[in-house]
Parts: structure tokens; sequence; C-alpha cells
């Protein structure tokens, strides 16, 4: 299995008024696909939004790719990129075309590589039919994509994905899915409530209640959360 640079979260608790959202969580993984999944509240948002120092731990260590999301938020930001399950919420752009140019300001390119980088984008994402479109007149499928291209234009070295799918109808879960878990270089954390994108991944994380309760082979994780909560 072909390895990349390494997630490592070492006793890394998290408190947020007094209520504890993550609780002594220690792993080190390099797998390229990786699921997180358990129930709702169980610290699974909150793991993953330490990620790009969105959340930074209250107590233990957190390192990304050599970096640390509490110290170099902007630098690791630069190198993570985010995908909502709302991805109204990711659009800040008029049109298709300027939202996923919006990625690309204040990296030193030029006006022809921003271009040429958004038009090779969107047309690898079947968006550019839709380039001078009105961003929010897209479907909700069609947003989603626009999400990722506006993620992947930047060139990230790790891609976080919130629950993704879950806003959208089985035919655009499909369509997603298969975008982040066949198509993508990057390493990818993917939090899900689907058990079947989390089964196509390398490794599963299972949170509960606060707690990294197993991680593991994704199928024998996956039974054993179903057995649970049968």
């Amino acid at each position: 299995m072909t390895t990349h640079p390494h997630i490592a979260f070492d006793a890394v608790s998290v408190e947020f008024a007094g209520r504890t959202a993550l609780r002594d969580v220690s792993v080190v993984l390099h797998q390229k696909r990786i699921a997180v999944i358990g129930s709702n509240g169980s610290g699974k948002s909150t793991f993953a939004r330490m990620l790009n120092g969105l959340v930074t731990p209250s107590s233990g260590e957190v390192r990304v790719h050599g970096l640390d999301p509490a110290r170099q938020g902007k630098q690791l930001r630069r190198r993570v990129g985010f995908i909502f399950s709302n991805p109204d919420a990711q659009i800040v752009m008029p049109t298709v075309a300027e939202d996923v140019a919006f990625s690309l300001r204040g990296r030193g390119l030029s006006r022809p590589e921003i271009d040429e980088r958004v038009s090779s984008t969107l047309e690898a994402y079947g968006l550019a039919i839709h380039a001078e479109a009105p961003a929010h007149s897209l479907s909700g499928g069609q947003k989603q994509l626009l999400a990722l291209s506006a993620i992947l234009v930047g060139k990230p070295d790790l891609v976080v994905a919130d629950e993704p799918t879950a806003l959208l109808d089985a035919s655009n879960a499909r369509r997603i899915g298969n975008h982040l878990l066949d198509e993508l270089a990057q390493q990818l954390v993917l939090v899900t409530h689907d058990l079947r994108l989390a089964a196509r991944c390398d490794i599963a994380l299972r949170f509960e209640e606060g707690r990294l309760l197993e991680h593991g082979e994704p199928r024998d994780v996956i039974a054993r959360y179903e057995r649970d909560h049968a």
C-alpha cells in the first residue's frame, strides 16, 4: 500500500464550555482513504475540524502532515481542503468560475495561470458549461461538485470531507462519493453516515461519546458498529 504523510493525534482532548467533545484520542494514520464513523455527537466532526485548525486541542498534540494546526493554522489551511455537508456554506462568489478562482487568491499566480487552472478544474468535474452561471442557481449535486472544485483547484495535500453526501439524493451522493474515493490523488478523511462509502476506504475510525472506540479494517469496524446499534 502506498503511504501518505501521516496524521497523528497524541492524547488529544477537546472541551467546549465544560463539555468534553473529544477525550484522550491517540492514533497515527498514513492510509490514503480514511473513513470516520459514529453516532451523532460522537466527536466525528470535532476530529475532522482539528485537521485544518478549525478546532484546537485543549490538551495533547496534533500533527497533520508535519504541521501543528494550533501554531501553523494558516500554513496548514493552504494544504488541507475542507468540504462541508452544505455546499451553500462554501460558495462565496457570484459565478461558478469566480468561486473556483477565489481559492487561488494570494498564491502568486498570474491571471493566465489562474484562468487555466480554473478552466481545467471545471472541465474535470463537468462544470465547464456552467462557468458563467450564478453559483447559487446550480442543483444540489452541482453545488457540491463546485465546492469540491474550489478545494481541488488549490492542489491540497489532504482533503477532509465532513458528511459531503448528507444533503444529496442517491444519484448525486453516489457521484460525489465516486469522485472522492476513486479519483482523488490526495489523502482523504471522509466523515460519513453512509456506511457503504465508509466500507470503500482503507481504514475506518469509530467514535462514540468523544472517544476513539476502535479503528481498523472498515468492514470489521462497520459490522461491530451496526451490531451495537441494531
